[in-house]
């Protein structure tokens, strides 16, 4: 997948984008976890998340916030990241002008990132929050929800805690709509999945191609 280059809030953002063969296949913008224990794009569960995407006809990008790999800048507890996503998004808008739909995807802390910039941008049809730190931050601007999605959880994190974020679901769906929100709580699953990568994988596809299905009954 090709490597990209694109301009940030803070200079130069480095990404890999996917492109799609349909001038109006839907979109997908992907963020990593916390960018100052180790997270990168190149985490295992983003990537799986892309591939998830990518096999449902979606193009993709995902992207280093400021500070990691080539991204230029420094860590900005979550503010300059956000900035960093909407230029990401613009991005990837501007190369697929036509898309029919906007998602956004996120792991950990790039899911607080994700849901933030869902709140700013009404042209975002549809997100997947995986292991959203429900616990450490403030999901409150989530007043409400402006889309449906799903969020998906392991109940053997040791970082974050489900507690918390069943919390979370059950406000989003009582904002939303019970049918609107998927939540998903994979039995097994650390933060990380480790060793339920597949599982991680069966479901993230899952919903992605039954959502889309949906949408082409609905048209």
């Amino acid at each position: 997948m090709p490597e990209v280059i694109f301009s940030g809030p803070s200079g130069r953002l480095e990404g890999r984008y996917t492109p799609s063969t349909n001038p109006n296949a839907p979109i997908a913008l992907i963020m990593h976890p916390h960018p100052q224990h180790g997270g990168t794009m190149n985490n295992k569960v983003v990537y799986l998340l892309h591939k998830s995407f990518k096999e449902n006809g979606f193009a993709t990008l995902r992207f280093n916030f400021r500070g990691v790999g080539r991204s230029q800048g420094e860590y900005d507890e979550g503010k300059g990241e956000l900035a960093d996503a909407t230029a990401a998004l613009e991005w990837l808008q501007t190369v697929h002008k036509n898309a029919s739909q906007i998602w956004v995807g996120g792991f950990s802390f790039g899911s607080w990132i994700s849901m933030q910039l869902l709140m700013r941008r009404p042209e975002i049809s549809g997100f997947v929050s995986i292991s959203p730190p429900a616990n450490k931050y403030d999901f409150s601007f989530l007043a409400p929800c402006p889309c449906g999605g799903l969020i998906i959880q392991g109940n053997q994190d040791r970082i974050v805690r489900q507690d918390s974020v069943d919390e979370l679901a059950y406000i989003v769906k009582e904002q939303r709509g019970e049918d609107a929100i998927d939540y998903r709580v994979i039995d097994g699953g650390d933060h990380f999945f480790r060793g339920m990568e597949d599982t991680l994988q069966e479901n993230l596809t899952e919903y992605i191609r039954l959502t889309q299905e949906y949408r082409m009954v609905a048209e």
